[in-house]
């Protein structure tokens, strides 16, 4: 299994002290220190929409200037902003055999699809 994230987001330590915690082994991949691959990128909108991968409520869209945000209207211009700004990846995603689990946070989905 492999969380996909951000070391530092709150989001993100808050899941993986829940896995810990569980003692649910994981591998970790920071997108900033790693990076993410556009065929990556373009699996997991396939799986969950590029519409679900953006994270619209994160300060990264926020700072975003609106003629900018005006321009996501589609997978390829999503995938495009992702490659280039990765904190704009909601997060964390979950992944097992390449297949997503979770985005986000809720404990109540982690105890129902992790285990």
């Amino acid at each position: 299994m492999i969380v996909y994230g951000i070391k530092n987001c709150n989001t993100v330590k808050s899941a993986l002290e829940w896995l810990n915690k569980k003692q649910i082994e994981f591998e970790f991949h920071d997108y900033k220190s790693k990076g993410i691959t556009e065929a990556k990128l373009r699996d997991w909108c396939k799986q969950v929409g590029w519409e679900n991968l953006v994270n619209k409520r994160g300060t990264t869209w926020r700072q975003l200037d609106e003629s900018v945000q005006r321009k996501i209207t589609n997978e390829k211009a999503a995938i495009s902003l992702m490659l280039e700004k990765t904190s704009v990846i909601r997060r964390p995603l979950i992944e097992r055999n390449g297949k997503v689990l979770v985005l986000g946070f809720d404990e109540d989905e982690y105890r129902k699809k992790l285990k």
